[in-house]
């Protein structure tokens, strides 16, 4: 009978669960700890981060380059892990944009180039046809030079 209520136990959803009263310990091996357990933060107050950290140099000319700053005499000894961050994603993004716009103009200077080429003439297929007929001849006349 015990491992009939520990399957039936099994599948009854943890909100029913934890209203039966059962005990915690099958409640944390099959679901999320209960609320109770987990403490509640005051609505009015912020959630306790890191007071601050001094930034390296590296970090420093991120919060220059992500506009967080004006010079480097306004970053303060001490700033924020979350200002660090945003600094670092705004960045990450802008170079995400640069790398687009370098590759849809590396993309439109092919177009141009390859226009060009045809107009010339010259493609990949007659390139090859004209390597392929000289390695012909340099192979002829080296077994041609051959006693």
């Amino acid at each position: 009978s015990e491992k009939a209520v520990k399957l039936l136990e099994r599948n009854i959803p943890c909100f029913l669960r934890m209203s039966r009263g059962v005990g915690p310990k099958v409640s944390r091996r099959l679901c999320s700890k209960p609320q109770e357990e987990s403490p509640v933060q005051p609505r009015g107050r912020p959630v306790l981060r890191v007071p601050g950290h001094k930034p390296t140099e590296w970090e420093k000319k991120c919060l220059l380059w992500a506009g967080h700053f004006k010079k480097p005499e306004d970053i303060p000894e001490v700033v924020s892990l979350d200002a660090i961050r945003a600094a670092q994603t705004t960045l990450r993004v802008k170079f995400s944009y640069v790398m687009i716009a370098l590759t849809i103009v590396g993309c439109i200077v092919m177009v141009i180039r390859g226009k060009q080429a045809i107009k010339r003439h010259e493609s990949l297929t007659s390139i090859n046809l004209e390597k392929k007929a000289q390695w012909r001849e340099e192979a002829s006349q080296s077994t041609s030079a051959k006693p």
